[in-house]
């Protein structure tokens, strides 16, 4: 077995670099004489690999940045990099097939795929002749969380309050990864013909729809008109 060498004897050999380390591998490794240089070349070995390792990686990076400034000043836009959210994003997009009473938006261009707007225009029911808009948001880890969306119209629904939050299971606890955008947006326009007053976000629209559907019926035309449901006033969106 080696011995207890003293540091002395490995800083003499080795030089402070390596004594403690090898003193303290030594003694916990049983080592035999013959053994122990075999594992002091192995660890001299590993060293210059890691060394020769993160210069190899240092270099990668440089020459990265090298081609990014060459590509800027050769006019060309830095290429961005897509978030697993954008890139199943532009999947769903691609998938869309929507009835022709909805269509979709990108205020901001086609390079923000994940703020967009969708219009739903029903076509019986209720809120016939209506055209509201809803505002989606969408998160980088996408289709892991449900996108955000809200009601840009303002409009007297049982299940979307006057702020534009909408009550819709799918965006909430029913939210599954295998669900996508065409999904939500079906569901959406679902609330316009067949709007539901058992789970409802406007508590006195829910009353009324449950109470008296020709009332209810009254005040979703003015509503949409443009004018006073109550104290409350709607904008046109008809």
């Amino acid at each position: 077995m080696v011995p207890l060498y003293d540091s002395k004897f490995l800083d003499d050999t080795f030089g402070n670099k390596y004594a403690f380390r090898l003193y303290a591998s030594a003694l916990s490794l049983s080592l035999s004489r013959s053994r122990f240089w075999v594992y002091l070349d192995q660890v001299q070995r590993t060293e210059s690999f890691c060394l020769n390792s993160g210069k190899m990686i240092r270099l990668f990076k440089v020459k990265e940045k090298q081609r990014e400034l060459a590509e800027n000043a050769n006019g060309k836009p830095p290429v961005k990099k897509q978030s697993p959210g954008e890139l199943r994003l532009h999947k769903d997009i691609g998938e869309l097939n929507l009835p022709k009473t909805c269509n979709i938006a990108f205020p901001n261009g086609k390079d923000d795929l994940m703020n967009f707007e969708v219009t739903i225009r029903p076509d019986e029911g209720y809120y016939l002749g209506g055209n509201f808009v809803f505002t989606f948001s969408v998160s980088p880890i996408y289709p892991h969380e449900a996108p955000k969306v809200k009601c840009k119209t303002k409009v007297y629904h049982p299940n979307i309050d006057l702020e534009g939050n909408v009550c819709l299971n799918i965006l909430r606890e029913d939210w599954k990864p295998v669900l996508n955008i065409n999904t939500i947006i079906y569901g959406l326009f679902h609330l316009f013909t067949q709007p539901n007053y058992e789970d409802p976000l406007n508590h006195e629209a829910a009353a009324v729809l449950r109470d008296n559907p020709k009332l209810f019926e009254s005040n979703v035309r003015r509503a949409m008109a443009g004018g006073y449901v109550g104290q409350t006033f709607f904008t046109r969106c008809m």
